[in-house]
């Protein structure tokens, strides 16, 4: 189960230290409105389900303390090699095209022991900065 914070599920982006940093950093500056995750290991395995729409999420930092709230805009569940690039350019990381964001994810969720194909389900979320509540 994902930690919460004052009841609501927490976002946290990348793993811990730089990377995580510079993700929050976009989504402060309004460029990162979306993120991926993988169904079975980043879900199903926490005993989670995807994030719903309108849903407020708390998003942390490197040391588990609140940054920002953000509200859920859409949610779909897709293979990987299906994820389209409006999607991919929305996550705001600067890849140049799909190829590049896949490479990317990839890289990345093999660097924290998951392997992934383009089978693989990937959990897409676009979110917006959460008005004050």
């Amino acid at each position: 189960m994902w930690p919460r914070i004052d009841g609501l599920r927490t976002l946290d982006l990348g793993v811990p230290g730089e990377l995580r940093d510079r993700l929050n950093a976009l989504v402060l500056a309004g460029r990162k409105r979306a993120t991926a995750g993988l169904l079975e290991a980043d879900y199903r395995a926490e005993g989670e389900e995807p994030e719903t729409v309108g849903e407020r999420l708390v998003l942390v930092g490197s040391d588990g303390q609140r940054v920002t709230e953000v509200v859920v805009e859409s949610v779909d569940v897709m293979p990987l090699g299906s994820v389209p690039w409006d999607f991919a350019r929305a996550e705001g990381e600067g890849d140049a095209d799909l190829a590049e964001w896949r490479a990317g994810h990839i890289a990345y969720w093999e660097s924290v022991g998951q392997a992934v194909d383009d089978g693989t389900a990937i959990v897409c979320v676009c979110f917006a900065l959460a008005p004050p509540a």
